[in-house]
Parts: structure tokens; C-alpha cells; sequence
């Protein structure tokens, strides 16, 4: 018996309040990583223990270590077969800050390469921390988002100090395999650069792939960070909880050092929900991950079945497929999309000037699944 509960649409509009709250009466949401299911029961345990005894204030101002700390560190064991000592796990609001926290306090003020697509808030991280953002897209028509170590490595050559890593990526759905991490390592490092790597989606591997964090392999300690969150595994994004992990206790001190109003704004209901997540939700997560491999499995027929020409890549972690619906001819095809009744990202959020590419979030219920792509076949091909 599983124990993810898919939630009824009444009871995702009113608990997914983005996801759901702001779509038309009819359309069925599928564009914010957010998933249609219930909260996993030891994190609503742990927080309606904590609202019952009031534990709403201030959390402790703990800048390293602590009980986030110590979960999180058990949780790579387990999880990664990594060893995190919990006094390099730093508290920060959510991924994003984490981010932007790294990228002002260890990075130089030089340019930052991104690839693309990106998760759209990170386009703006750049211009936020005052510096430039050096595209570096992948081959639209290639069969993975697999970096271009050349020209990754002319980027920095030209003077780029930092690259900001997806992985898995978002929206491409891609894991990093250890040989493509050394080899972005080996380019890094040949030019004294930063690595920023937001592995938030760490958990969420699927069968077939295995996550390795870039703090894993050699020589990355005194160069790289990670940020990672309990957050889209558990779907708590809104407690705001995340955390970067440090290779070194040079950098975690350099972190630690930094003025309060740097890194704060983190929650103690956050904390709560992340250390339940973290140290009793590995039964929940194990069902997630299965039924998120499902997912992947009929996404895969029913594109087949009703809409051939659309392109995916091997969707190894994520619920957030990356579809290529060129073939049908639409610019915008979200816009299509949203007229027949469902709701995806469109794809320029995430590559400016990409036309005709959607990013659609699959973690719902079969049925609902079943019916979203179906209006969108009946959306984008004028069948009935």
C-alpha cells in the first residue's frame, strides 16, 4: 500500500494556493513545482506538534550545524552514500537565497555562466549580486542537457569566475553522471573558478540514474558549494528552509561570518518540517519516487499515443518534463495549451527566445495526468 495521497481538486485548491488557487475555474494546473499530493504524515506530525505547542516565534540562531544540521548529514548517508559533517550545513530561506548568499560572499565580481534552460529564478541571480550572466546553452537537438565542456571552458577563459549547475536539472530532467561532473571540475578548476551547484532535486533521482553531488568528488572542497532543501522532495517549498553545504570549514566559516542580514528570514516551522523530512521520511519518499516513476512511464504512452511528434528527453529525475513541441507549428504553445484548458510553463521562462517548448509538471494523480495530456494533444492538433 502506498502511502502518497493524491488530494481531490478541492483539496488542492486549497492547499496549493499558487498551483491551483490562480488558475480559471476548469483548467488544470500543471506548471508550478508543486505536487497534487498530500503532505507526507511524519512532516504534518511534526508540524502540527510544533503549531499545538506554539512553536511559531524566532528559530534558533543556529548560522551552522544544529539539528537541520545533524538531519541533513544523516540524510546524504543514507541517501547519497556521502559523508556531510553536520557543521557544514548552513540554515538559509530557500534555494535561491542560498544561491545568491554563495554567489556574493565566496564568488569573485565576475561573470557567471549559466545553462540553459534554467530554472527562471535564476536568471536574474546575476544582475541581483552585480554581476554579468554568460549564457551557456546545450543543443536543442541533442539527446541530453549534458554541459559543453568546450565551451564552458572558453566562457571562463574569457573570464567567467563562476557557473551555476543545475543537478539534476531543471527543467531538462537531466542527472549529471560522476564522469560529466569531473569533467566539469577539471575545467573549473584549470581557471581558479566557482561552482554553485543547486541540487534541490537531489531526491528525486528516478530509476535508471544515480545523484552525485559535486561536493562528492576530489578536489572540489575548496571551490563549490551546494544548496540543497527538503522542500521539492516533500513539497514544503512555503515553510522557506533550505540549506548550503560546504566542503570546507574555510568556507563554512567565510558563510558564517557574514551579517545576520545577509542570510536570515529561514523559519522554525521550516526547520521542523526539513528535520521530519530528513530523518523519518524515507518510506514516503521511497512510494514518492516509485510513483513518480509511473508517472514518467505513462507520460512516455500517452505522448505516444496522442501527441507522436512531441520531443522528451529521458525525463531520470524530476516530476518536470521538458517537452519540444516544435512539430506542431505553435510559438506559443503554453498559451495553446492554457486556451484547451491546462496550464504549463512556457518555455521562454526558462530560455529566453526559445520559441515552442513547454515545461509540464507530472507529479498529479494517472487520471489527471491521463486528462491533461489529452486537452493538450486535443489543444495543439485541433482534434477532438
Amino acid at each position: 500500500m502506498t502511502l502518497i495521497r493524491d488530494l481531490t481538486d478541492d483539496e488542492a485548491r486549497a492547499a496549493l494556493v499558487l498551483k491551483w488557487g490562480t488558475v480559471e475555474p476548469g483548467v488544470i494546473p500543471a506548471w508550478v513545482a508543486e505536487m497534487d499530493y498530500a503532505v507526507a504524515e511524519p512532516v504534518g506530525a511534526a508540524l502540527r506538534d510544533a503549531v499545538e505547542r506554539g512553536e511559531v516565534g524566532y528559530p534558533a540562531f543556529v548560522r551552522a550545524g544544529g539539528p537541520i544540521g545533524e538531519a541533513y548529514a544523516g540524510f546524504a548517508r543514507r541517501h547519497f552514500g556521502t559523508d556531510v559533517p553536520a557543521d557544514r550545513v548552513l540554515p538559509t530561506a530557500d534555494v535561491t537565497v542560498g544561491v545568491r548568499v554563495a554567489l556574493e560572499v565566496l564568488s569573485e565580481r565576475a561573470p557567471m555562466v549559466l545553462p540553459l534552460p534554467a530554472y527562471d529564478p535564476q536568471h536574474g541571480l546575476a544582475q541581483v549580486t552585480g554581476r554579468e550572466q554568460w549564457d551557456l546553452p546545450v543543443d536543442p537537438d541533442g539527446d541530453s542537457y549534458v554541459v559543453d565542456l568546450d565551451a564552458l571552458d572558453r566562457l571562463f577563459a574569457r573570464g567567467a569566475r563562476t557557473l551555476l549547475l543545475t543537478q539534476p536539472h531543471n527543467p531538462g530532467g537531466h542527472v549529471h553522471t560522476r564522469a560529466e561532473l569531473e569533467g566539469i571540475r577539471d575545467v573549473v578548476t584549470r581557471h581558479g573558478g566557482r561552482v554553485v551547484s543547486d541540487e534541490i532535486h537531489g531526491p528525486l533521482v528516478l530509476p535508471g540514474a544515480e545523484h552525485v553531488s559535486y561536493l562528492s568528488l576530489e578536489g572540489t572542497a575548496d571551490h563549490a558549494v551546494a544548496v540543497v532543501a527538503a522542500s521539492k522532495a516533500f513539497n514544503i517549498p512555503g515553510l522557506k528552509c533550505a540549506q548550503i553545504v560546504t566542503g570546507d570549514d574555510a568556507t563554512r566559516d567565510r558563510l558564517v561570518a557574514i551579517p545576520m542580514a545577509q542570510n536570515d528570514s529561514w523559519g522554525s516551522l521550516g526547520v521542523v518540517a526539513s528535520v521530519a523530512a530528513y530523518d523519518e521520511g524515507d518510506a514516503w519518499l521511497a512510494d514518492l519516487v516509485e510513483r513518480l516513476d509511473q508517472q514518467r512511464a505513462l507520460l512516455g504512452r500517452l505522448l505516444a499515443e496522442h501527441l507522436p511528434e512531441a520531443r522528451m528527453r529521458q525525463l531520470e529525475a524530476t516530476y518536470l518534463a521538458w517537452l519540444d513541441l516544435r512539430a506542431y507549428g505553435h510559438d506559443d504553445p503554453a498559451a495553446v495549451i492554457l486556451r484547451g484548458g491546462v496550464q504549463v510553463s512556457p518555455g521562454e521562462s526558462y530560455w529566453p527566445g526559445l520559441p515552442r517548448h513547454v515545461r509540464l509538471n507530472i507529479a498529479t494523480s494517472p487520471d489527471r495526468l491521463t486528462e491533461i495530456v489529452g486537452r493538450m494533444a486535443a489543444a495543439l492538433t485541433g482534434a477532438p
